[in-house]
């Protein structure tokens, strides 16, 4: 899936943040913690989720659809950058 190294990092780092939220959801449920708290770590969790599905969206969209060659001023290509842009505003 992954297209270069960096871009694979960058997605399993975000892959652990969602490991460590999750991991703090049990904790609070563990510790008997107030629902306030458990709903804090749970909405955390779906941040970090929301975050990794934006990127991966994104590395989709530039990699497969977008035309690489394509000058930026090709409506296509600035249709494309709007796409990531709007995923980025429901997802982040």
């Amino acid at each position: 899936m992954s297209h270069t190294k960096s871009e694979k990092q960058k997605l399993l780092t975000r892959i652990r943040r969602v490991r460590g939220q999750l991991e703090a959801v049990e904790r609070t449920v563990e510790e008997d913690a107030e629902c306030a708290a458990v709903l804090q770590q749970i909405t955390a969790c779906r941040g970090a989720l929301d975050g990794l599905v934006a990127e991966v969206v994104e590395l989709h969209i530039r990699k497969h659809v977008v035309d690489a060659s394509a000058p930026v001023s090709d409506p296509r290509t600035q249709a494309a950058e709007q796409l990531v842009e709007i995923v980025h505003s429901y997802l982040t």
